[in-house]
């Protein structure tokens, strides 16, 4: 498992209530986010990206879409 197990179990604990909330859904190197509206997609990426800063973890530009 090693790394890779961590580093999921790590997105699920600091994403825990946005994953509850059928928000976010944390793979091992992906975080894909599903709303309704674009307003609501919006919220939820700026919570991520502070999430993950606040944890000291960034995304590869290249990856966002």
């Amino acid at each position: 498992m090693g790394n890779s197990f961590l580093e999921l179990s790590y997105n699920n604990k600091i994403l825990r209530d946005l994953v509850n909330k059928s928000k976010v859904v944390a793979f091992v190197d992906n975080i894909l986010v599903r709303t309704e509206t674009k307003e609501e997609h919006s919220e939820i990426v700026e919570e991520v990206l502070k999430r993950l800063e606040e944890n000291d973890l960034y995304i590869k530009p290249e990856k966002y879409v």
